[in-house]
């Protein structure tokens, strides 16, 4: 009976779900001690060669997670001749999924790698969205993927986080008469700047409903439909003076106005 064994984990990305299995096997053996030696991001025979032709105990077993039909076999022959044994996770898994879908796998290595990392920007666009939202610190309009400048009231921080989710930097600056404008609006990309205007009458309804939610005054000049008429006409003089592409917010969705900022920034790129 073995008392005490290595399990070399060998993935072609993090190698993560193979090490958990083998941890999960390995733990149900009490009067065994092992120790878990793991190699992610094998994806050629060298390596292979690296990582298995040094082992002399030959208490040793291999736990994979190679895709690549000649690397796994390549690995596999290896193991044989060293007379390790050798425990294919994903092998299996990919067989039952071909017979049940009709169709061969692609084979791409690395895949959660590649949705972990999109995982991660995402994080940090909303991060990023939350930091600079509504004007907050102006010095992250020139590390923005897009920056969006409008009235109160006009989607701008919901557009921030919906294009945050997009995996898209997304800063916004209110636009309000008698405050000054960051410089760095006027010195960003052409491309990078959108601007948001709504109609009048649309935007003194969803000011009054926010001025109900939080229980204020219903007379003031945030609801007056002259002051929003001034404002709108102060915002569309910026927006001109920075020569940006405008949307109208009237009536439109979230998502809707989201895909045309996304076609507006890829377009002019």
């Amino acid at each position: 009976m073995i008392k005490e064994f290595d399990i070399y984990v060998i993935s072609d990305s993090v190698g993560d779900t193979a090490e958990q299995v083998a941890r999960a096997a390995a733990e149900q053996y009490k009067n065994a001690d092992y120790e878990i030696k793991k190699h992610p991001y094998v994806e050629s025979r060298t390596k292979i060669d690296d990582i298995l032709d040094p082992i002399d105990n030959r208490n040793s077993i291999v736990v994979y997670t190679i895709v690549n039909q000649e690397t796994a076999q390549y690995l596999e022959d290896k193991c044989q001749k060293k007379g390790f044994p050798f425990i294919d996770i994903m092998g299996p898994c990919l067989s039952t999924f071909t017979d049940f879908i009709g169709q061969e796998p692609a084979r791409e290595s690395g895949v959660i790698r590649k949705l972990d990392e999109d995982y991660f920007k995402r994080v940090e666009a909303v991060e990023f969205a939350v930091k600079y939202d509504d004007g907050k610190d102006p010095r992250g309009i020139l590390k923005a993927d897009i920056v969006l400048i409008g009235v109160s009231r006009s989607s701008k921080t919901p557009l921030s986080m919906y294009l945050a989710h997009k995996n898209y930097k997304v800063v916004n600056i209110p636009l309000v008469k008698g405050a000054k404008v960051p410089d760095q609006v006027y010195e960003a990309p052409r491309k990078k700047v959108i601007g948001l205007t709504i109609d009048p009458s649309d935007l003194i309804e969803i000011r009054r409903e926010r001025i109900r939610v939080l229980g204020l005054d219903s007379g003031v000049d945030y609801v007056s439909i002259d002051k929003i008429i001034e404002e709108l006409d102060y915002a569309e003089k910026i927006m001109r003076r920075v020569g940006c592409p405008v949307i109208d917010m009237t009536k439109k969705a979230v998502e809707e106005a989201a895909n045309l900022i996304i076609d507006i920034i890829n377009d002019l790129n």
